[in-house]
């Protein structure tokens, strides 16, 4: 016999846990992740940077309510998930001029040396500067979303591939696992495998792309100074992690299939090479390395709402390297969306906090088959 739920979420990364424990005594819910463990996949390889000039506007605006959401659960944790750490963009005018936003002011070449000595002069001809940027502690945030969800009743079912879903009647029944279930509302926050799981329940998949994205920590000769922002160019990032150790990326965009992604042979040392023409930090030896995948759809937009065509399917996906800054404010507009019934066209709450994520949305994709 299968367990009945108002909602059924399918992904325990931060985007199914975060709606989790957003909807969490409010309905009833239960997330099923095919992993033996929550996070596991691009969830546990992040930078660890929510960055306000970061992305489109509307990722922007999320970024700013999950920045308010995150700061109003900060008091009750042991430990801050939020500290303040700057992100520093540098190249040459065009590509500082294109990417810099409203949260983000022009510094001089001067100033950018003094903020971080460990870069070369000449590897560079134009900065600007987020100080509204900041470090985030993204396993102690995962880690409240599920006791948040957890504590409001929500059963979580991990080691659960889902093998069947289909529409059945006004809902919704799906195989997961040894585990049967069946719901009003099934939330697709699948993450790479958003589409693949779209296609399994009968849904028109919308072209949603992985690509990967290699992180690595490393050893440095010369540490960088305390207060050292995160710097990022056109073709690499890199930011202390702890005393002696730089994490380091070459933010490369390679598609990929939906996959346990691992660093390809090579990668990490052509950075290494690259990072120690353009500083001064000395990399040394590779403490590890690893890969995640960040799924977007063809707009670059996070694509949140149900879907036009089959009733009861919620998208939760495509947040691509926004997952961790967008999470919370994208939960907040999903839990409103899928409370307030808008698969049969309930109104939306015109005073709710989200709706102003939800028009921000609306203009740049009027729907999810827009």
């Amino acid at each position: 016999m299968s367990a009945k739920y108002d909602v059924v979420i399918v992904g325990g990364g931060i985007a199914g846990l975060s709606l989790a424990s957003a909807l969490a005594g409010k309905c009833t819910v239960a997330l099923v992740e095919a992993e033996q463990s929550l996070g596991y996949h691009t969830s546990a390889r992040s930078a660890r940077q929510l960055i306000p000039s970061y992305g489109p506007p509307v990722v922007q605006e999320l970024t700013m309510r999950t920045l308010e959401l995150i700061g109003t659960h900060e008091g009750t944790r042991p430990e801050p998930v939020l500290s303040p750490r700057r992100f520093m963009l540098i190249g040459d005018e065009e590509t500082v001029r294109h990417q810099a936003s409203g949260f983000m002011h022009r510094i001089s070449h001067a100033e950018a040396l003094e903020i971080c000595p460990a870069l070369k002069p000449d590897s560079f001809t134009a900065a600007g500067l987020d100080s509204g940027s900041f470090a985030c502690n993204a396993s102690l945030l995962l880690e409240d979303h599920r006791e948040r969800a957890v504590e409001g009743g929500v059963d979580i079912i991990t080691g659960a591939r889902v093998h069947s879903a289909q529409r059945l009647g006004t809902g919704w029944e799906l195989g997961a696992g040894q585990e049967g279930l069946e719901a009003a509302v099934v939330v697709n926050a699948a993450g790479a495998w958003a589409d693949e799981f779209a296609v399994l329940s009968g849904v028109e998949k919308l072209g949603l792309q992985p690509y990967r994205r290699t992180a690595a920590i490393v050893d440095v000769e010369h540490p960088l100074p305390q207060g050292c922002p995160m710097v990022a160019s056109d073709s690499f990032y890199f930011r202390p992690d702890g005393r002696r150790q730089v994490l380091i990326s070459p933010s490369e965009t390679v598609p990929s299939g939906p996959e346990d992604a691992q660093p390809y042979p090579g990668d990490v040392e052509a950075l290494i090479t690259r990072l120690n023409t353009v500083t001064t930090m000395g990399i040394g030896s590779v403490r590890r390395a690893w890969t995640g995948l960040r799924t977007e759809a063809a707009d670059g937009v996070p694509v949140v709402g149900f879907d036009a065509e089959a009733a009861g399917f919620f998208w939760l996906a495509g947040q691509g390297g926004y997952g961790f800054q967008t999470s919370s404010g994208i939960a907040e507009l999903a839990a409103e969306q899928i409370l307030a019934g808008q698969g049969s066209g309930a109104p939306f709450p015109a005073d709710s906090p989200a709706s102003r994520t939800a028009a921000a949305l609306a203009a740049t994709r009027m729907s999810i088959r827009g």
